[in-house]
């Protein structure tokens, strides 16, 4: 099949390694227009526009839906499929450009987590498998039919990073069965079940704090959810402070939220609303991430001190 390929981040790289290693044939790349970062203002390409140009395939930068010239350039690619992963939300008359229409990589089992931070949110509850979805895009966003899915553990020490670039790699193997299988006619739609939606709304600056009258356990599923971007986010020693990593070392005992029940060579040990936690990773505003360690030998803590 003929392809056109949209996507921004590292996450959808894998899918277009595999794409290309395929028997489809990908037209050119869609992306977002690159934009100045940094102190010095250096325009920046995204992940895949970088990807693109790196490798000598057309790129579209698409700065608005609304740009007359980009939709007629699209028309005229004349391609059988739109593929998108992690890219933005395709209004409807872009959908229906191509013969196939276009298809959409989810990062987790539809209709579970339909939004924009899927992965996130199955750390964040705790969950114990994940996995993806590639669906055929309605006008209703994460709602299409699915093609395929692929299912897969979360493991206990899986961050959002970790499980992100798991989710990418069973992704990519997942999309091109699916173009395999629409090529050949061989897809036996799913419809989705609406009593079983669930949401995974973008991570807002709010959920950021964590909240030391949590039980431990939640503490924990929050921190590997956001790390290590954006990260969890405490005030100790009045700065800004990143957790990047915990443990869970019980889930029962109670005393101050927040108070710090041991600070030796190697150990931080929080109460929670319920349990015990060890900070193993954070970073404090202005400085380098540490392990706890190293921190704990350059930082004095008094009987006083609580994280808030």
């Amino acid at each position: 099949m003929k392809v056109a390929f949209m996507g921004n981040p590292k996450f959808a790289l894998p899918s277009l390694e595999s794409l290309l290693e395929s028997k489809h044939e990908v037209k050119a790349i869609v992306s977002n227009p690159a934009k100045p970062m940094g102190r010095k203002r250096v325009l920046k390409h995204t992940d895949v526009g970088s990807y693109s140009l790196q490798n000598n395939i057309e790129l579209i930068e698409l700065d608005s839906f609304n740009n007359d010239t980009i939709y007629k350039k699209l028309l005229s690619l004349n391609v059988d499929i739109f593929v998108v992963v992690a890219f933005r939300i395709l209004p409807e008359k872009y959908i229906s450009i191509p013969k196939f229409g276009s298809i959409n990589l989810h990062a987790s089992l539809l209709p579970s987590y339909r939004g924009a931070a899927p992965i996130q949110w199955a750390l964040m509850n705790g969950d114990k498998t994940t996995g993806v979805s590639v669906f055929q895009i309605e006008k209703k966003v994460d709602t299409g039919k699915i093609i395929t899915q692929a299912k897969i553990d979360i493991d206990k020490n899986d961050n959002y990073e970790i499980l992100s670039n798991k989710l990418s790699k069973v992704g990519a193997g997942a999309l091109v069965e699916a173009l395999n299988n629409l090529e050949e006619g061989e897809v036996d739609y799913n419809k989705q079940d609406n009593s079983l939606v669930t949401k995974a709304p973008k991570i807002s600056k709010e959920m950021l704090r964590i909240q030391w009258d949590w039980p431990a356990a939640k503490i924990n599923n929050w921190v590997r959810g956001l790390s290590p971007k954006p990260g969890m986010m405490a005030i100790f020693q009045n700065k800004r402070t990143k957790i990047l990593k915990t443990l869970v070392l019980d889930d029962k005992v109670k005393s101050a939220p927040g108070k710090i029940k041991a600070a030796a060579n190697s150990s931080l040990e929080i109460y929670t609303g319920r349990g015990l936690i060890s900070i193993l990773e954070l970073q404090q505003e202005g400085k380098k991430c540490l392990p706890i360690d190293q921190f704990l030998r350059g930082t004095r803590i008094s009987d006083r001190d609580f994280f808030s």
